[in-house]
């Protein structure tokens, strides 16, 4: 496959994954609302930053690795982020639809799991790439924790 069609999977991918969050995601709802919060927990308004930055340096990171990596690292960070935003929206879908919150905390834990050697793959392409996207999957590591936390909680 070529470049161009390694740019356009991941952007579309990104996508697929902001949708589908948002779609599920429903912080406004009496569910949600009547959790036993994490004392971690950051205030709300740090979500609405974090999540802009995280879409858009993976659409960056994507581009950049599908126009710049070679082919292998091109099909594994592919193939990587995929699976990522498939467990991504699993969490969605469980926590907030299902409320499943073990499940939930289990596939943001692969998430988490399944982003370090994007990153990986990231550094080894370009060091800003891998830079741009370490506060990305901090974020995924904090959100995990987060998980956890809520489903011991309630």
């Amino acid at each position: 496959m070529n470049k161009l069609v390694f740019s356009f999977i991941n952007i579309a991918l990104v996508m697929i994954y902001a949708i589908g969050s948002g779609l599920w995601v429903n912080t406004g709802d009496g569910f949600y609302r009547s959790l036993k919060r994490p004392f971690w927990q950051p205030p709300d308004f740090v979500f609405g930053i974090a999540w802009p930055y995280n879409f858009l340096v993976l659409i960056i990171a994507g581009i950049y690795i599908a126009s710049n990596a070679g082919n292998f690292s091109r099909i594994i960070y592919s193939v990587l982020f995929a699976l990522s935003v498939a467990t991504a929206l699993l969490w969605a879908h469980s926590f907030y639809i299902q409320h499943n919150l073990v499940l939930a905390a289990i596939s943001l834990g692969i998430t988490a799991l399944l982003t370090l050697p994007m990153v990986i793959i990231a550094f080894q392409t370009q060091n800003w790439v891998g830079l741009i996207l370490v506060p990305y999957l901090l974020w995924l590591a904090t959100a995990t924790s987060l998980s956890v936390g809520y489903s011991v909680l309630n």
